[in-house]
């Protein structure tokens, strides 16, 4: 079945990936519309060995096309999304504006495909956080094999998560500390260069950034509402790709050995895991990869029925515009497409 995808956003790094997937994975697409905004009119983008014009999102007729991909942010999102979906596209939003509305499914294909078939109540269905993504991703068969109660999760979350302006100042400023040029924060509220900065987002009542927040309540939405999950979420002189270091409390018992072989087999992932020098996988590695991995599992011995482990990938892929394009894919296999027409 082939299908008309929109993709709003389309100059962005995220709108840009999603064109190279949708590409790379031979996506059944009969036309490929790329919106932006009308300063971006006729400007050219790659999508595998054709080039596409930019059209005007403002004047774009959403009944041409079945599928929408959204990467332009919540408030394009909040205007635009709502006027896609009543006009018949199925929109796939990748902000975070109707992650937590329950009558938008939250989805991550590997961990709840079935929820899709929820998309109908606003013909809108949500991308999760690119932290949550992968997390998801390595918790589920841990989670269906043993059961998860608690999770403890510190991120390293490349600058790549904050837009081009975030990776232009991270390289701006690295080139500037060589020659002597004083470091001046603009995206982030401290040097990004050679430093790590705890703080995502905008901070809550309760201490907690909205970064750290969206983890737990995404989560608790893909996954599991009964299970308690805490983050820190610090933002590394990267460019692409986010790393977690994880803990984990199981209700049932689970040795590492066993964890690494339910992983191994687990949609999505691939373990790497050598208990020796360069045996795991980090984050300059996962760039380009379609597959979230998993390295350095172990028993943590300070709780009952701990785990401990490493997760990186490339979150401008699995954390934004792949998860995307696998629900698209996901709509098709299901016969949603189908039944919308």
């Amino acid at each position: 079945m082939e299908v008309n995808v929109a993709i709003v956003g389309a100059t962005g790094n995220v709108g840009q990936e999603m064109l190279a997937i949708l590409a790379e994975r031979l996506f059944p697409a009969k036309n490929v519309f790329a919106l932006a905004s009308r300063q971006s009119i006729g400007r050219e983008i790659s999508f595998g060995d054709k080039t596409l014009k930019c059209r005007d999102l403002e004047t774009f007729d959403f009944s041409q096309a079945d599928i929408a991909l959204f990467a332009a942010g919540g408030g394009v999102a909040k205007e635009w999304a709502p006027k896609a979906a009543k006009a018949g596209a199925i929109v796939i939003d990748n902000s975070s504006h109707f992650r937590m509305d329950p009558d938008v499914p939250l989805i991550v294909p590997e961990v709840n495909a079935d929820a899709v078939a929820d998309f109908a109540k606003k013909n809108i269905i949500a991308n999760p956080n690119c932290s949550t993504a992968q997390l998801v991703v390595a918790l589920k068969p841990l989670h269906d094999a043993a059961k998860i109660k608690r999770v403890v999760v510190s991120t390293y979350q490349s600058t790549s998560g904050a837009g081009k302006d975030a990776m232009d100042e991270l390289f701006n400023q690295t080139k500037g500390i060589f020659v002597n040029d004083e470091p001046s924060p603009s995206k982030f509220t401290k040097q990004i260069a050679f430093n790590v900065i705890p703080h995502i987002d905008v901070f809550m009542e309760d201490g907690f950034t909205k970064e750290e927040w969206k983890m737990t309540a995404e989560t608790k939405k893909i996954l599991d509402p009964t299970i308690r999950l805490t983050a820190n979420c610090v933002r590394v002189p990267t460019f692409v790709g986010h790393a977690e270091a994880v803990n984990i409390e199981l209700e049932n018992p689970l040795s590492d050995d066993e964890a690494r072989e339910i992983l191994r087999e687990a949609p999505g992932l691939l373990v790497v895991d050598k208990r020796e020098d360069g045996g795991y996988v980090t984050p300059i590695e996962c760039v380009g990869e379609f597959a979230t991995f998993v390295s350095r599992i172990r028993v943590d011995p300070t709780i009952e029925n701990g785990l401990a482990l490493w997760c990186v990938s490339d979150n401008l892929r699995k954390g934004a515009a792949l998860n995307a394009v696998q629900i698209a894919e996901t709509l098709i296999n299901h016969g949603h497409l189908q039944k919308a027409a």
